[in-house]
């Protein structure tokens, strides 16, 4: 006679076995229609809603779809953007060299980041800075770990030669220019408050810079809590007081305060209280597509990279940087520029500055700080010279 037990115990690790890994279902739905590819599949996001494979039980396939939203949800567009430009760059060098991608091999690693470094892992010659060949070699670690194939960071074929790339290629960050008050002010009179592109584009500003917003935070706020699944946040408005918005960031939920102006023409609250009442939008969405030559408020949410294309196209028509060549300026502005701004001009102790901006550590929010305490402290003359 057979053990209940045992026949309990078979029943389960069979069915364990039949169960297909959550990650690799994920990736497999991500890959449906890619399979003729000669490449090793790219985890990018799939645009649409895939089918889950037909060996998944049918009653499971809701929760297969929901475990898709939540890997999704585990890094940011822009993050799964690049782990998968990153991951076809790596197949594409491997493929030309006759190297196999899979399983992972330290050496061929080492090699691969030795490419980027000398600038012979495309046909373009073009070094990679060593800033981009540290996200390369995190987009792979990350590809390699969801394929149950992880990669050792720190065996001597890549750790040694990431250290001499870090050495011998290493320069100083290029830092965005600040956007400081009076720049804003200019920038804002460049545009035309007369339609719904400018008012959107004003309230987009102010909102960037007072609250010391990403560009992804600013196009992902919603008027109201639990609105949207892809919102990163919202809006209260107090009238008499200022705007709460509320974050969510890489570390978990933040509250950002921002108050009112001292004129309505450069208010953040004004400026993003005339928007909504004229782009008559109550839900979702707060900064959306406008069209019809300006007069038509779509319901789609605007991309991040507006919001660097704003900042660029505002400065330049404003003459901000004017010590700076075109070609300068329009490198050297983005939508981090606001971030900068506030941090670089508000005459506030530090810890207010770090709390608004979410940064961890105070080190951090210093980095921000560029203008405002430029040879503040002169220790030529404290040394008596």
């Amino acid at each position: 006679m057979t053990n209940p037990g045992t026949r309990s115990s078979d029943t389960a690790e069979h069915g364990s076995e039949d169960m297909p890994d959550i990650v690799d279902l994920v990736m497999e739905m991500g890959r449906a229609g890619s399979e003729a590819s000669d490449e090793p599949p790219s985890p990018a996001p799939p645009v649409g809603r895939m089918q889950p494979p037909s060996h998944l039980p049918a009653h499971l396939a809701g929760l297969a779809d929901r475990a898709r939203d939540y890997v999704e949800a585990a890094s940011s567009t822009n993050t799964r953007r690049a782990y998968a430009s990153d991951w076809k760059h790596f197949c594409a060098w491997a493929r030309r060299q006759g190297l196999e991608v899979l399983p992972p091999e330290p050496q061929t690693v080492g090699l691969y980041i030795t490419a980027c470094a000398s600038g012979k892992a495309t046909g373009d010659k073009k070094p990679n800075s060593v800033s981009t060949i540290e996200r390369r070699l995190s987009s792979l670690t990350w590809n390699f770990a969801q394929r149950g194939q992880p990669l050792d960071r720190k065996d001597r074929h890549i750790a040694t030669v990431m250290a001499g790339i870090r050495n011998k290629h290493a320069a100083p960050p290029r830092q965005k220019e600040a956007v400081l008050p009076e720049d804003l002010i200019a920038m804002l009179e460049t545009l035309d408050r007369g339609t719904l592109r400018g008012l959107r584009d004003r309230a987009m500003l102010l909102i960037g810079f007072a609250g010391g917003l990403r560009r992804s935070e600013i196009v992902g706020l919603d008027v109201g809590r639990d609105q949207t699944e892809e919102s990163s946040g919202w809006i209260e408005i107090f009238p008499d007081k200022g705007i709460l918005v509320t974050l969510r960031g890489k570390t978990g939920w933040r509250e950002v305060e921002i108050g009112r102006g001292s004129s309505d023409a450069t208010c953040p609250v004004v400026a993003l209280q005339t928007w909504l009442k004229f782009s008559r939008i109550g839900h979702g969405p707060v900064f959306r597509r406008v069209a019809g030559q300006g007069k038509q408020v779509g319901a789609e949410r605007l991309n991040d990279q507006e919001v660097a294309r704003l900042v660029k196209r505002t400065a330049l028509a404003a003459g901000v940087g004017g010590d700076l060549s075109e070609g300068d300026r329009a490198t050297k502005f983005s939508g981090h520029s606001l971030r900068a701004g506030l941090a670089s001009s508000a005459e506030v102790d530090e810890r207010y500055v770090q709390k608004q901006l979410g940064h961890a550590s105070a080190e951090m929010t210093r980095r921000y700080q560029r203008r405002r305490d430029r040879f503040r402290v002169n220790l030529t003359k404290a040394s008596g010279l």
